[in-house]
C-alpha cells in the first residue's frame, strides 16, 4: 500500500495533518485538545494507539495545544528539531526522554518504508518547518505557516504528487479586518502566511509537472473563505493559461471543523 493523508482539520485555530503507508501513521501537528485530536481520528476510523509518531512543524499553539497529553496518553514519540524542542518544551509538559526524538531540518528519516523529510520554511517561530513523505515513487508534500514561497521551499515541493500548500487569506479582507496593524503586518509579512495571491502565483511555477492535486490548507477563519480561496487561485492559474484540463491537476478543499476524506496517492 502507498502513501495515503487526510487534512484532520486546518485553520488558524488549529491544524493537525495524518500520512499513513500500510504499516505506519504520523500525525503531522496536535494542534487542538487532546480530546478534539481522538474525535477528528476517530472520524476517520483511527484511534490513537494506532499512531506510530507526532511530528512538529513548529511551536505555536494552533501545532501544538494537545502534543503533550496525546504524546502521553499513547506514549508516542515526538519529533522536532532542536530549536523548536527548546521553544516549546515549557508549553507541553514533560515528555518520557525516550519520545523526545530530534530531526534537524533538512535530514531524513525512515519509518519502515516511509521516507520523510524536513526542510526550513519562513515563519515566526524558533525554527519552522515542513516535511515532504516518499513511498517508493510517490511524494507527498505538506507546506504551511509560509511567509513566502522560497526558492528552496519550491525546490522542496517540486514534482510532488499531491501538495498541502497554505493559503491563509485574502489580502484585502485582512487589511479591511479587525485585526490590529501590529498583527496584520506579522501576517502579510515574510515571516507571516501565504496569501491566496501568493499561493496562486507560487503554484504557477510548480504545476505542469507530476502534481495532481493540491489542497488549499490553513485558511483563516477571519480573512478567508474556502470558495475565495479556491477561485483566488484557480483564477491566476487560468490567467497564467494553467488549466485543470491541460495539466491534470484539482485544487482541493480543507476544512477547520472536519478533515477531509481519505487520499491515496495509489489513485494517482
Amino acid at each position: 500500500m502507498g502513501l495515503r493523508f487526510t487534512v484532520l482539520s486546518s485553520g488558524s485555530t488549529g491544524n493537525a495533518t495524518l500520512v499513513a503507508n500500510g504499516e505506519k501513521k504520523v500525525l503531522i501537528d496536535a494542534g487542538f485538545s487532546a480530546k478534539k485530536l481522538e474525535q477528528l481520528m476517530e472520524e476517520r476510523d483511527i484511534s490513537g494507539h494506532d499512531l506510530d509518531a507526532i511530528l512538529v512543524t513548529h511551536e505555536h499553539s494552533d501545532h501544538i495545544k494537545g502534543l503533550g497529553p496525546i504524546a502521553r496518553k499513547y506514549n508516542l514519540p515526538v519529533y522536532a528539531n532542536e530549536k523548536t524542542w527548546e521553544a516549546l518544551e515549557k508549553q507541553i509538559g514533560a515528555i518520557a526522554e525516550e519520545n523526545k526524538r530530534v530531526m534537524e531540518t533538512g535530514s531524513s528519516m525512515d519509518l519502515g518504508t516511509m521516507k520523510i523529510e524536513s526542510f526550513g520554511i519562513s515563519h515566526d517561530a524558533a525554527e519552522p518547518v515542513a516535511y515532504n513523505f516518499y513511498e517508493g515513487e510517490q511524494k507527498l508534500s505538506v507546506a504551511t505557516d509560509l511567509g513566502y514561497l522560497s526558492p528552496k521551499v519550491k525546490e522542496s515541493v517540486a514534482d510532488a504528487d499531491v501538495l498541502v500548500l497554505e493559503s491563509n487569506h485574502d489580502v484585502e479582507m485582512l487589511r479591511m479586518g479587525r485585526y490590529p496593524w501590529n498583527i496584520k503586518r506579522r501576517i502579510l509579512s515574510d515571516l507571516g502566511h501565504l496569501s491566496n495571491d501568493a499561493a496562486g502565483e507560487g503554484l504557477c511555477e510548480l504545476l505542469g509537472g507530476r502534481t495532481k492535486r493540491v489542497y488549499l490548507a490553513h485558511l483563516s477563519r477571519n480573512h478567508n473563505m474556502t470558495d475565495l480561496a479556491r477561485l483566488t487561485v484557480g483564477n491566476i492559474l487560468e490567467d497564467n493559461r494553467i488549466t485543470c484540463q491541460d495539466h491534470s491537476y484539482k485544487l482541493m478543499d480543507t476544512y477547520y471543523d472536519r478533515p477531509t476524506e481519505w487520499d491515496s496517492l495509489d489513485e494517482d
